[in-house]
């Protein structure tokens, strides 16, 4: 494991801003040693939470299967269901969301080989994650991938209420692969999946899945 570095600014902020509200703990709370320590754990919980969220893990090999369409992140399935996506295809696909706690890995992955032959950012309000209508009104990032035989995934990068800056590091016509990084969302958060009709499903509502190695689907 080791820590992105789109989070080493956060993280020394964090840490500033821990180490000030302790000497002022220190310096304004009753002098009771043990009170005093026991406030002092707040801030320091919140500088271990701001180094666990940007961790990465690299002991994970991506699934490489026929056909597969793997997770591009970690978290809990929440929607499964039949939609009429409006952005790229305009025709019905099924859905997939994968909710991203405060606690969960929010690295995103690609989950298919190809070229990404869509991007487009959307800004947008700061709706809960979890809400069905933050795939559309929030503030997202929607990528496509063509595989070789022509067949396109959608996934949507969507910020939550505590969301604050949604990151893609690529752009139309990049290659993708299976596994690699492409992109992090800061705090709670969402990834939607739109898959043709004929894909077969590969997890259930309330299913915990992690980036690379959980199959959604299958082509």
């Amino acid at each position: 494991m080791y820590i992105h570095k789109k989070g080493y600014g956060v993280i020394s902020t964090v840490f500033v801003i821990a180490v000030i509200i302790v000497a002022l703990i220190f310096f304004f709370v009753p002098k009771l040693l043990w009170l005093q320590l026991l406030i002092c754990l707040i801030p320091l919980a919140i500088f271990i939470w701001s180094i666990t969220f940007f961790r990465v893990p690299t002991n994970r090999t991506t699934t490489i299967e026929k056909d597969a369409i793997v997770s591009a992140a970690d978290g809990e399935v929440v929607v499964i269901e039949e939609v009429e996506e409006k952005e790229y295809f305009h025709d019905k696909r099924i859905q997939i969301s994968i909710f991203m706690s405060a606690y969960n890995v929010h690295v995103n992955w690609f989950p298919i080989n190809g070229i990404v032959s869509y991007y487009k950012y959307h800004p947008g309000k700061k709706l809960f994650a979890i809400n069905p209508k933050s795939s559309e009104l929030n503030e997202r990032n929607t990528l496509v991938v063509k595989d070789e035989q022509g067949r396109e995934v959608l996934f949507r990068q969507i910020a939550g209420v505590m969301a604050r800056r949604i990151i893609c590091n690529v752009d139309k016509g990049a290659t993708a692969k299976v596994g690699e990084e492409f992109g992090l969302i800061r705090f709670g958060s969402r990834v939607d999946f739109f898959l043709p009709l004929d894909a077969k499903v590969n997890v259930k509502i309330g299913d915990k899945v992690r980036g690379k190695i959980s199959v959604l689907a299958h082509f």
